[in-house]
């Protein structure tokens, strides 16, 4: 039996009639998302590096922002301050993600987000057939098209804010 769930991520999903896969992520003893991840999705015959990370961060003046990357990649804080014209950004605080975005830490998505919070999508998630994004509800996950997924995302700022391989 496919496990259900419902969430804001799962409703504007099945309201644009996306199909989606839910992926139940054990939790530690401390309630946080295990971290053999990959082995989990590698056993569901996804592709480990196809998961996309929503990272917050806060600029000095724009305030906060999220970051939907794919794959290993790292934001280029360089690339990040230039296209919000500030000065500084950070890393938001553990105690900030919920504020700024709804959702707890480790069940982040990129969709279904506060009008007020801007998005940036990376490239890199157009690099992949299929994609895992936060559920909205810690210990699980969900898989859908990339391309699904871009659908959503289509009036976000779409370009480069990962470093490149070296």
């Amino acid at each position: 039996m496919a496990t259900t769930i419902t969430s804001p991520v799962t409703e504007l999903l099945q309201q644009h009639t996306i199909a989606f896969q839910v992926i139940e992520i054990p939790l530690s003893e401390d309630s946080k998302p295990i971290r053999n991840l990959e082995e989990l999705l590698s056993a569901q015959g996804l592709d480990p590096a196809s998961v996309v990370r929503s990272v917050v961060f806060k600029g000095e003046t724009s305030g906060f922002c999220l970051l939907a990357v794919a794959g290993g990649g790292r934001a280029d804080w360089a690339l990040l301050r230039a296209h919000l014209n500030e000065r500084k950004c950070r890393m938001a605080d553990y105690d900030e993600v919920p504020e700024a975005t709804g959702y707890v830490v480790g069940a982040v998505p990129p969709v279904a987000l506060p009008a007020s919070l801007r998005v940036l999508v990376d490239n890199s998630v157009a690099g992949y057939e299929n994609v895992v994004i936060g559920s909205g509800v810690l210990g699980y996950a969900l898989a859908l098209k990339s391309a699904d997924l871009l659908k959503l995302l289509a009036d976000k700022a779409q370009g480069s804010f990962v470093k490149a391989d070296s």
